[in-house]
């Protein structure tokens, strides 16, 4: 029967072609450029790090005070005071200070000439926290961490430049004139987006490729390595740029902190010692105001920081009004091209069918030109993915990508608007009366 309502619906199309083809093309102009947007906004919100998402937190400590918050949330970045004795008191299973820095890098290899790299100065707890895969070696221990160990971690690219590819654990480089020794490769490891220092480079850096080099945090400070970002408001509105620098002391916040906790109630402790701190701190008179702390998981810190550009959802939202545009013009196409057939349903009704039948008639009829509107849906979608660097940032466009699953859910997405836009002409098709047909075309 089914196969039947298909045949139907392939004849009726090749009595109106031009109505048909206008219907198709109308759908996979408007599915296709639905499913782009939702390509881009699926790329800049998903999660970077799945299998560690649930367990990942960032500490907030206001150390400014009331008159330098933006509607009382404390700022995203931490003061080196803050964030040595948060560390330090070791309440999470693992925690990391971090920041973003360069490093005029030189080699014994000839052919690499002395050049910038980029990196991060970080805890040895980073690596174990964010499941970064290792190629050679492993990361540097908390001992190092201590005695400013002169190790580093660099990536893959970076090994394949320096040492062709080899095991080069063991082999040293120069950074900034000194002298580091390789403790680790890493694997590949890109996560899009670069979560763990997004506040810290910001947009759209958040969407640059991982650094080369990660350094312990305590030597990157011995080389007083900057931070790009350093927060030091004053009361006349201007940055103290005269403490710009990473420097240990003073209030600037500069530092990045991720604490990784477990459990629900893991979390619930933190947070209470977060508030615990902070009061000491007010009782130390080093703040004169209510403890003022926050601890975000890492999905709602990504949505807090506004990680995804504004841009992707925007265009989603266009692309949509677009398709509802496109659905209603489909629905009076489909509605001419239905009560066109009224006699041939005055017939059919009076043979016999049933409404019932009369709606799985034009229902699958909308699904068949549902479902070929989708595969011209699915090339106009390639060809957008294609064409995507023209409206957004390299680093983002690169991202964006066609696979199966926004194949297969461009055909869907068509078959399902095609018969939802179906559902109203079908009635009043269904609502032909079998005599007056007959009579008025007898």
């Amino acid at each position: 029967m089914w196969g039947y309502y298909v045949a139907l619906a392939l004849r009726s199309s090749g009595r109106s072609k031009a109505l048909t083809a206008l219907v198709i093309t109308l759908l996979a102009f408007g599915v296709a450029a639905c499913m782009v947007s939702y390509a881009v906004f699926r790329a800049t919100t998903s999660d970077p790090i799945p299998s560690r998402s649930s367990r990942l937190y960032v500490p907030f400590v206001d150390n400014f005070g009331p008159d330098f918050t933006y509607q009382g949330e404390p700022g995203d970045m931490l003061s080196c005071a803050d964030a040595m004795a948060l560390l330090h008191a070791k309440k999470a299973a693992r925690q990391t200070v971090l920041y973003p820095t360069t490093w005029w890098m030189a080699s014994d290899n000839g052919d690499v000439p002395p050049r910038k790299v980029t990196g991060d100065a970080v805890t040895a707890d980073f690596f174990p926290m964010f499941d970064v895969p290792f190629l050679y070696g492993s990361a540097w221990t908390q001992d190092d961490d201590g005695q400013h160990g002169t190790v580093v971690v660099i990536s893959r690219a970076l090994n394949e430049r320096l040492f062709g590819g080899r095991n080069s654990v063991g082999k040293e480089l120069r950074l900034d004139g000194k002298l580091f020794r390789v403790a680790g490769v890493l694997d590949h490891w890109n996560p899009k987006p670069r979560f763990y220092d997004a506040i810290l480079i910001g947009l759209p850096d958040a969407y640059a490729d991982a650094g080369d080099v990660y350094m312990p945090f305590a030597r990157a400070v011995d080389m007083k390595k900057d931070s790009k970002y350093t927060n030091c408001p004053t009361a006349s509105g201007w940055e103290d740029t005269t403490a710009s620098t990473s420097s240990p002391h003073g209030e600037c916040t500069w530092l990045g902190m991720w604490v990784e906790l477990p459990t629900a109630a893991d979390a619930a402790r933190y947070s209470a010692f977060l508030t615990q701190y902070a009061a000491e701190q007010q009782r130390l008179g080093r703040f004169a105001w209510a403890p003022n702390v926050r601890l975000r998981n890492l999905a709602d810190f990504l949505v807090y920081e506004h990680i995804a550009p504004k841009v992707s959802g925007l265009s989603m939202l266009v692309s949509a009004s677009f398709l509802m545009i496109v659905l209603v013009n489909v629905v009076g196409l489909m509605l001419a091209r239905f009560m066109r057939r009224a006699p041939e349903i005055g017939v059919r009704r009076a043979l016999g069918a049933s409404r019932a039948a009369i709606y799985r008639q034009f229902l699958i009829e909308g699904a068949t030109m549902g479902f070929v509107g989708g595969v011209l849906g699915v090339m106009l979608t390639g060809l957008g993915v294609w064409g995507i660097g023209g409206l957004f940032e390299p680093k983002i466009a690169r991202l964006v990508h066609a696979d199966a699953s926004l194949m297969a859910l461009t055909v869907v997405l068509a078959v399902v608007a095609t018969v939802v836009s179906a559902l109203y002409p079908t009635w009043r098709a269904a609502q032909t009366q079998p005599a007056w047909q007959i009579k008025i075309n007898g």
